[in-house]
């Protein structure tokens, strides 16, 4: 699909607001990294933010440390998850879009922001999911359909890395199916 062809956003910009703490140990907001959360377009029309991410647990936050860690992941982003940290990512769908069937390593929460999306299993099964309905996706094979024609849609993501998932004798590890402009995960 060219750039012509996808439908205005009709979205608002997200801003995501980090505090910290002065030398005296008073909490503020951070202005180091800016409020508006830069999105990154792939070539299937969709739009990805990554919002903060993390490399360790616990989180190590002394001197920063976890500020300097997500900045270095906006330079050079990671895949879908990172298997020793956690990823605060926004997805933007346009009208109609159909993610590529995926599996990754991980425990995602995902919450419906804006629209309307469909959540589909390569089972077949289907839950359509509405403006502050979740889904707990553990390990599992799974699309999104925007159902809109006309509008886009937005989740939100924290995605948590989890110990590979044998089911009937099999590992499952992740599989994007090669999602345009995605790398794989560490």
């Amino acid at each position: 699909m060219d750039s012509s062809s996808i439908a205005q956003k009709d979205i608002r910009p997200v801003s995501r607001f980090i505090t910290g703490h002065t030398a005296e140990g008073k909490t503020v907001f951070l202005d180091k990294i800016p409020e508006a959360a830069p999105f990154q377009p792939l070539p299937d029309g969709a739009e990805f933010a990554l919002c903060y991410a993390t490399n360790k647990f616990p989180v190590q936050m002394n001197g920063d440390q976890d500020l300097a860690t997500y900045e270095a992941y906006t330079e050079n982003l990671p895949g879908i998850t990172i298997s020793t940290g956690t990823v605060l990512r926004v997805v933007d769908m346009r009208p109609g879009a159909l993610a590529p069937m995926h599996r990754t390593v991980s425990l995602d929460y995902g919450v419906v922001l804006e629209g309307e999306v469909e959540l589909i299993l390569d089972s077949g099964e289907k839950r359509l999911m509405k403006r502050g309905d979740m889904s707990i996706q553990r390990g599992t094979n799974h699309t999104w359909k925007n159902t809109s024609e006309t509008s886009w849609a937005r989740m939100l993501y924290v995605l948590q890395p989890a110990e590979p998932l044998t089911v009937g004798g099999q590992v499952l590890g992740e599989d994007t199916h090669g999602i345009p402009g995605v790398r794989e995960s560490d």
